[in-house]
This record gives structure tokens, sequence and C-alpha cells, in this order.
């Protein structure tokens, strides 16, 4: 990570400024991706971000919007993770969690690092291997969808 992640709980200007230091041009379309950023809460859909910010500027790219996504992960502002649909991305202060999805309804729900600890040492002790359960999802079926097949 190039940048601490306290500019990931600051402003929009906070985060134009970590990009400017970094020699980047700070156009209309890459602020007003950021505003969007800064302001959403929980995952962060590449899709629906860019629908939202082509709403209020149309001549968005959906390639300058996962241009800025990455950008914004690599200076620790957000962090992803491989979900059934595809990445998604978090405020990197929220992304301390396993991520849960139904392959049937589609429900999500979060498992918290701690509620995960014991699969990670059960990797770790078996395969020498310390996973990074914060970058995917666990499908499987949540307890309604269970109930409904039963």
């Amino acid at each position: 990570m190039l940048q601490s992640t306290a500019v990931s709980d600051g402003t929009s200007g906070d985060v134009i400024g970590v990009l400017r230091a970094r020699g980047l041009r700070m156009t209309p379309q890459r602020r007003a991706i950021v505003a969007e950023i800064m302001r959403t809460r929980g995952h962060i859909s590449p899709t629906a971000l860019a629908r939202k910010v082509q709403g209020e500027m149309p001549g968005v790219n959906a390639s300058t919007v996962y241009r800025t996504l990455s950008l914004l992960e690599e200076v620790g502002v957000l962090s992803h993770a491989h979900l059934e649909g595809g990445a998604e991305y978090h405020r990197a202060e929220e992304a301390g969690h396993v991520h849960l999805t139904c392959s049937n309804c589609g429900a999500e729900d979060d498992l918290s690092l701690e509620e995960a600890e014991a699969l990670s040492d059960l990797i770790e002790r078996h395969r020498e291997f310390l996973p990074d359960l914060t970058h995917f999802a666990i499908s499987g079926l949540c307890a309604e969808c269970r109930r409904l097949a039963g």
C-alpha cells in the first residue's frame, strides 16, 4: 500500500489531494467518481457506481470508473472482494469481514474476521497457507433457502 488507510475515512478533498500528490490530473469525471465513492457506505459495485456517476455526468466512461477504483485501492482508500457477481469494493475501514453469499437467492451476509479465525487457522495448519479471507465470498445456502429445500 502506498498511502495510509487514514485517508479512507477522510473526505473527497482528502482523497483528491492524495491522487494529486501522485501526479494525477483531477478531471471533473474523476472528481465525480471520488465524490460518489466517498458518499457510499457498504459494498460498491463498479457497474452500479458507473451508472450512478453517468446519471449525473453522461460522458464518464466505465473504464475511467474502473481505473479510479483501482487507484483508490492502490492508495489504501478501498479494498475489493470477489463475490459471485464479480468484484465489489468497500471503503478500507469497512473491509474486515468475510462475505457469505446464498447461491440460490443471492442474499448476502457477513462474517467477522474473528468469527472466521477458526477457518483461517485450519487452512494455515493443514496447508501452511495464510489466507486473506476478506477478498472472496463463501457461497452456500442461507437459512431460508435451506428451510425451503429441506
